[in-house]
């Protein structure tokens, strides 16, 4: 199914002029008049039956404008497919976006345009893009003070553990989080003259969770508490020993957040009778500790273009999911917060300046 409204206002006029001209080619005009009928809602057999053709042709003439936009519709297959731009100018391009990162495909079209004085609409530029080898990345925020080696070790380690656990053994990772009450603006598909917007909170209050989960039975422990610091971190501490009364040791694997560290968390914890052993996952590597993969999708679940209208319903929805929705759910969920670790170097990025 083609959805209606893909075309730019721009582009739009530009094809509904070309079904207009009279001197224009006709198998051209007709074309671009039904790329316009299916921007408009038609489906390809309504547009196919307007048009006195097959609705597999009409689905041909979309994939042609989707990949070169209007001029792959004007190519009837017997004047090839060659760029635009000579073999000299793609080179130019592509040296010039590696060199430069732009942030949208307007500014290149403008600096083919300045360059070559060869213009592009939205569609055409995206494929010329594509068959150079160009795409539209998302930075990803990297550490400069990640250390390869440390990971590496951590990793090791991590599946040494689990492959030498005993049955009276759980393992689980823990962090807080710190969700603000308050709907957080995502990208959505919508009719394209549909104007969308999300209600906001008038308050800033902020929701301090600290918690663990156990990737092996999706369990969870989370204390809503007034401030994340040491006493916290026992609470939990605390709190987890009492959810496995009968295993002889648990391992919890935390940041290196100095509450995680304190005196007093290093005192308890040496307190005789104490089943927890603390493991500090390597400084700048939240990668390296799933649970930090539990508090995305928990956004993405309750706070992605979603707004609460009291903190106490926006409290209740956080803690609901992860004490009870996560556990009940962790069949469907485990993958999305699994302990499949990798190593990250900066020496692997491309640093945006």
């Amino acid at each position: 199914m083609i959805r209606p409204g893909f075309l730019p206002a721009k582009e739009r006029r530009a094809l509904v002029k070309v079904a207009r001209n009279g001197l224009c080619e006709h198998r051209v005009a007709r074309r671009a008049n039904a790329i316009v009928l299916l921007n408009d809602g038609w489906s390809c057999e309504a547009v196919a039956k307007a048009l006195l053709v097959d609705d597999d042709t009409v689905r041909g003439w979309y994939r042609s404008y989707e990949s070169g936009g209007l001029e792959e519709l004007e190519r009837f297959g017997h004047e090839g497919s060659s760029c635009r731009l000579t073999e000299e100018e793609q080179a130019d391009l592509t040296s010039w976006v590696t060199a430069t990162l732009p942030c949208d495909s307007k500014s290149i079209g403008a600096w083919i345009e300045e360059r070559f004085g060869l213009s592009y609409s939205h569609a055409g530029l995206i494929a010329l893009l594509h068959r150079l080898g160009l795409e539209y990345r998302k930075p990803k925020a990297v550490s400069s003070k990640l250390d390869e080696a440390e990971q590496q070790d951590f990793i090791k380690d991590y599946n040494a553990l689990l492959n030498g656990l005993g049955d009276d053994e759980a393992v689980m990772f823990a962090d807080a989080v710190h969700p603000t009450h308050g709907a957080r603006p995502v990208g959505c598909w919508a009719p394209k003259e549909t104007k969308v917007a999300v209600d906001q909170t008038s308050g800033r209050q902020r929701l301090n969770i600290h918690g663990a989960i156990d990737l092996e039975t999706g369990k969870t422990r989370m204390l809503d508490v007034l401030t994340v610091n040491a006493m916290s971190t026992i609470a939990l501490l605390m709190a987890i020993e009492a959810q496995y009364p009968t295993m002889r040791l648990i391992h919890v694997f935390v940041d290196n957040a100095r509450y995680h560290n304190a005196k007093i968390v290093r005192e308890w914890l040496a307190e005789e009778g104490r089943r927890i052993k603390l493991h500090f996952v390597p400084s700048y590597c939240p990668h390296l500790n799933p649970i930090e993969r539990l508090w995305g999708l928990m956004h993405k679940t309750l706070t992605h273009n979603r707004c609460y209208a009291t903190f106490d319903e926006f409290r209740d929805a956080m803690l609901g999911f992860l004490k009870e929705e996560v556990p009940r759910n962790w069949s469907t969920l485990c993958d999305n917060v699994s302990d499949n670790f990798r190593v990250i170097s900066p020496k692997d990025f491309r640093i945006v300046a």
